[in-house]
């Protein structure tokens, strides 16, 4: 007994249990401490988890928010794209106000349909190389012959879509490709160029274009209707009509569009998102189907 007749605390048992801690090797400790945790000791630090074999590259197996058809065609002047404004969050209706006619330059112009974010991902690409392009030119007051034509960046996406599909991770898109071709010395020609480059790679040229479900609604009617010799307007009212029915025809599809052209003499303009009008009085919209003297389908 010390002087106030309290025994001394005997500190000896702490003292070596702190010592055998420190004296066992880290790997040890580590599976001590692994163990302690297991059967339901806490930590404020948690030791990393260690990776599955299943873990690794995760690729988009599918499209989730996409878009629908892009219609092209070439005019006298040049060539005009239309598509709608609508991104569906697999069967919503739901960002009603995504432009899927983008410019690339002052000749190029691109419209795409698929998976939206892959669009956007193909669209900054294409401003970086466009960029690029512009800082290391020989000249910087030389700007247009600096851009790549309108064949040059479809012939580059078509090997960009191809070597992604190889990598088993494909951006889910078919891209059209609208403006016109260059001379040799670099200068816009007059002929006008429209093409195609779908998420595999393939790719093709063509007067009149369509995606999606346009390829099986819209382009029957275009082929039916185009000649050579059009008129922008006449052009802008075939593409209108085309949107519209598959406005009708399409649970995908808007009634809100956006028309954009490329004019010879390297002009690309897009118009703003405009409604078109709708008219629901045709006979198989309002009167049942069984009453029309048929199997009751369309």
């Amino acid at each position: 007994p010390n002087r106030s007749g309290r025994n001394k605390t005997t500190t000896t048992p702490l003292l070596h249990t702190t010592s055998t801690i420190r004296s066992l090797p880290l790997p040890t400790l580590l599976l001590t401490m692994s163990l302690s945790l297991q059967s339901g000791g806490t930590s404020s630090r948690a030791l990393p988890s260690t990776l599955s074999a299943s873990d690794g590259t995760q690729t988009t197996t599918r499209p989730i928010t996409t878009g629908t058809s892009v219609l092209g065609v070439k005019y006298r002047n040049g060539v005009m794209l239309a598509a709608d404004t609508l991104c569906s969050y697999g069967s919503l209706a739901k960002y009603k106000n995504a432009k899927r006619l983008l410019p690339v330059n002052s000749r190029t112009l691109i419209g795409g349909s698929g998976e939206y974010s892959d669009l956007q991902a193909i669209n900054d690409l294409l401003r970086r190389n466009a960029l690029e392009d512009r800082c290391t030119a020989d000249s910087l007051y030389e700007e247009e012959n600096n851009e790549e034509c309108a064949k040059e960046v479809w012939s580059y996406l078509r090997a960009v879509m191809y070597n992604r599909r190889n990598k088993m991770n494909p951006l889910w898109n078919d891209i059209v490709v609208a403006g016109f071709k260059q001379n040799e010395d670099g200068s816009t020609s007059d002929e006008p160029f429209l093409g195609i480059v779908d998420k595999i790679g393939t790719a093709y040229e063509d007067d009149i274009l369509a995606t999606g479900f346009g390829g099986y609604i819209a382009l029957p009617l275009m082929r039916e209707k185009y000649h050579p010799d059009m008129e922008e307007g006449e052009a802008r009212a075939l593409l209108e009509d085309c949107l519209r029915i598959l406005f009708y025809r399409d649970c995908r599809a808007l009634n809100r569009v956006q028309i954009a052209k490329v004019e010879r003499g390297g002009q690309v303009l897009v118009s703003e998102p405009y409604e078109l009008d709708t008219h629901w009085d045709f006979e198989g919209f309002v009167t049942n189907k069984g009453e029309m003297g048929t199997d009751g389908g369309w």
